[in-house]
């Protein structure tokens, strides 16, 4: 019997009067277990029913791109038309189960699509990816106008199929160093048009996003946000840049907004060190929450830290943030929300994915850890419990003999 004592397991009404069930958010994870058209699959459907079925009051899925020409890696699934109707319907049924919602996640990668997939990759100016990134990637071209306008389109459009499909929303990823974000950046976009300069200009093709999808799916089906608090990169999206597009966005309907940070070039959304204080209160963005707080009364995500019950439990009860976003640990605990209600969780345990090669973990860190969790999500796919345990040595061998050499080139994250 379940335990709805927790403020946990309180129900969210979003501004456009939708209710979801409690506070648990599962934050887009990458899945690849697309085909290699790019269409949904059987295990993508089993792993969502399991989610659902784990108590979870919003699921979001990962990178759903909007145009089969960029993809963030393979294996993503992508939506520009209704050929993968179907599936994405049996998807959606599997992913909505128990009250619960499911959310697509829509977007389009820019330059950070790897050479092994893209030769000339589009983004908002002709500035290539810098660091230990840039090997990986390709020089991208700037994008024309009428390719802008195009691919404003492609995102309604692709919200539009997943509302007919049955999802129950979307969110915008306008973080992480894709397409959004790159627009958003004044490092990445130095457009001398009206797309870019000023912030009002650099937040015309989010906007524009945002508008035609409210066109294309109306007033009541909910559209989220995944916003980056500050890209930690010189000269890039700052955090008062995105306060600013975050009272703005909230202005004009937003229902949802998620936070992180980071990119490709300064991966904060992976972790690693965190100060003192962040360890204390788990997630990696309450500080930021805190302060965006005061501008908006939109709902907030964070997602990046939580562990403990405890610490999910401040957080909401704290008023800062209205739902606890999970990633790793729906890896490793599929019905983490059900435990709890149960009383039965012990907090997650996430261990750094490294194989002991000082200089294998320095250059593939990233690598290894996606691929690492991609294999939890691909045993629960195919209705396995996760492998806390897995040796992460063996993880590497399984993608090297599935992917070949091409696993060590840089990918989503």
């Amino acid at each position: 019997m379940k335990n709805n004592n927790t403020i946990l397991a309180n129900s969210l009404q979003l501004p456009n009067g939708v209710n979801i069930k409690n506070r648990f958010f599962k934050s887009a994870m990458s899945e690849t277990l697309a085909t290699a058209d790019n269409n949904p699959t059987q295990p993508l459907i089993t792993l969502y029913e399991t989610w659902a079925n784990g108590g979870a009051g919003l699921l979001v899925t990962g990178n759903v791109m909007i145009d089969r020409q960029a993809l963030g890696e393979p294996g993503n699934v992508v939506i520009e038309d209704e050929r993968d109707l179907d599936k994405l319907k049996k998807w959606a049924k599997a992913g909505t189960q128990n009250g619960t919602h499911l959310w697509t996640q829509l977007n389009h990668p820019g330059k950070q699509s790897p050479k092994t997939i893209s030769k000339e990759p589009v983004a908002p100016s002709a500035v290539p990816l810098s660091g230990d990134v840039k090997d990986f990637f390709n020089k991208p071209r700037a994008l024309t106008t009428p390719e802008i306008k195009d691919l404003i389109i492609r995102f309604g459009n692709a919200a539009k199929i997943s509302k007919n499909a049955g999802f129950t929303g979307v969110q915008i990823h306008a973080a992480h160093g894709y397409l959004v974000n790159q627009f958003l950046s004044p490092y990445h976009n130095q457009r001398t048009d009206e797309w870019g300069g000023s912030l009002t200009n650099r937040m015309r093709f989010l906007m524009e996003i945002y508008q035609e999808i409210r066109n294309q799916v109306g007033e009541n089906f909910p559209i989220g946000i995944k916003l980056n608090s500050t890209d930690f990169q010189r000269g890039g999206f700052t955090e008062e840049e995105s306060m600013e597009v975050l009272q703005r966005i909230s202005e004009v309907g937003i229902d949802l907004i998620e936070i992180s940070g980071g990119n490709y070039e300064n991966p904060k959304m992976m972790g690693g060190e965190v100060k003192e204080s962040t360890k204390k209160r788990e997630a990696y963005f309450l500080e930021y929450a805190n302060k965006a707080r005061k501008l908006v009364s939109t709902p907030l995500v964070v997602t990046g830290g939580f562990r403990s019950q405890e610490g999910m439990t401040e957080a909401i009860a704290s008023g800062t943030i209205d739902m606890v976003g999970l990633a790793k640990p729906f890896a490793l605990v599929p019905d983490l929300p059900n435990q709890i209600f149960e009383g039965k969780y012990e907090t997650v345990k996430i261990k750094p994915i490294k194989t002991g090669s000082t200089s294998l973990d320095k250059k593939a860190s990233s690598m290894l850890e996606l691929g690492w969790y991609e294999q939890q999500l691909a045993r629960i796919g195919k209705s396995k419990l996760p492998k806390p345990n897995y040796s992460v040595w063996l993880s590497l061998l399984h993608n090297i003999s599935k992917n070949g050499l091409s696993v060590f080139k840089k990918r989503r994250a």
